[in-house]
């Protein structure tokens, strides 16, 4: 199977100043794929892990959307942008940034757990159908209502005034500059988000990405899909179940799959995704025990 035809997941270690769409048109063109698409944007100016699903694999991107992620970030105190981050237009400075050590680790700290955000007026959310962002730039600006986070811990690694550089663990949908701009807030003196890189992605990280540079390395000798995770190896967390000829058949014909063709106890689980692979390893379905039913519900299938 060709490079354009093989399906799997490529986790790119994303420069600065490009937009995650192209990333995707450069892979695409690199690999000469039939469909690339990534699993959760960063900002231009940000850097780090983004997850790429290649040709088959991009059925499998509803299960990396909602992943964790861990960044490092630098936090500016005293100047406030309208954007939150460091591409915006200043809107507000102060010369109060006189915080202690220990005010600051306070400060921090009231920020970890469930916390109500409000979504940046520049972002990629959509507001009857058209882009915050567009919106925003347009002089129409909309402020979405706050929506309830997850932040894990939030670990400060370095104090050198006005940059305070910290590490986060955090749930999907979490705006590390909206973060940045409340902590700020929260300081007196305001402040925004200086520098991102996404260190980890739904459990990739950045020792499993690969720089564009060493992709188009890679394309040029043949070996792209050498570093290719495979659509099995890239769901490790779900629970697997190899199927025998009589099953295969069946995901072949749509047909409907019941708890007597998976005898598993790890399959008990009420609506538990699981994953269905051949004699080969090759993932051919992702299905979903249904609650109160002994039938299961396709979730993907990937049988011709």
């Amino acid at each position: 199977m060709g490079a354009n035809e093989s399906s799997g997941i490529i986790v790119v270690d994303k420069p600065a100043d490009i937009t995650s769409a192209r990333v995707v048109a450069v892979i695409k063109k690199l690999l000469g794929a039939r469909k690339v698409g990534h699993t959760g944007t960063l900002d231009p100016f940000a850097t780090g892990v983004l997850i790429c699903c290649i040709n088959k694999a991009t059925k499998l991107a509803r299960f990396f959307l909602h992943g964790w992620k861990k960044y490092t970030a630098v936090l500016h105190l005293g100047i406030e942008t309208d954007t939150q981050d460091s591409t915006g237009s200043i809107i507000s400075t102060s010369d109060r940034i006189d915080c202690s050590e220990k005010k600051i680790q306070s400060v921090i700290q009231q920020f970890e757990g469930t916390i109500e955000q409000f979504p940046p007026l520049y972002s990629a959310l959509k507001h009857k159908g058209v882009a915050l962002y567009k919106l925003a730039r347009s002089g129409k600006p909309v402020q979405k209502p706050a929506r309830p986070v997850f932040i894990s811990y939030i670990k400060i690694l370095e104090i050198r005034l006005p940059f305070i550089r910290f590490e986060t663990f955090c749930s999907a949908g979490t705006y590390i500059r909206t973060l940045c701009a409340d902590i700020g807030k929260s300081l007196g003196c305001g402040g925004h988000l200086k520098e991102l890189r996404r260190t980890a992605s739904s459990g990739f990280t950045l020792k499993e990405a690969l720089t564009l540079s060493e992709l188009e390395k890679l394309s040029l000798t043949g070996r792209v899909t050498d570093r290719l995770i495979s659509m099995t190896n890239a769901l490790p967390d779900l629970p697997q179940h190899l199927a025998d000829k009589g099953l295969t058949e069946k995901i072949k014909q749509g047909n409907t799959i019941t708890k007597n063709d998976i005898r598993s106890r790890q399959t008990d689980n009420a609506e538990r995704y699981i994953k269905i692979v051949d004699k080969n390893r090759n993932l051919i379905a992702v299905i979903q025990s249904l609650k109160e039913s002994h039938k299961y519900k396709y979730i993907v299938s990937f049988v011709e």
